[in-house]
């Protein structure tokens, strides 16, 4: 199996900008070169906090990335 890969946050966003413009799971997996399963995963997360796009424009790629993956219970 392959090692897993870490999206950057330029892929991030640019996931959650389809998303928010009516783009499927599979044709932004296809855009982004990623498997659908984490375009899937990473726009669940983006919706349990209540991220939608446009984003704030003060949020920044560090802050983006703890509230995406942060894990409960870890400081």
């Amino acid at each position: 199996m392959p090692a897993k890969r870490r999206l950057t946050m330029r892929q991030l966003r640019q996931m959650l900008r389809l998303a928010g413009s009516g783009t499927s799971s599979r044709e932004i997996a296809v855009v982004l070169g990623i498997a659908r399963s984490t375009v899937q995963d990473d726009l669940r997360r983006a919706a349990e906090i209540g991220l939608t796009w446009p984003l704030p424009g003060d949020l920044t790629d560090d802050a983006l990335e703890n509230k995406l993956f942060a894990r409960n219970g870890v400081k």
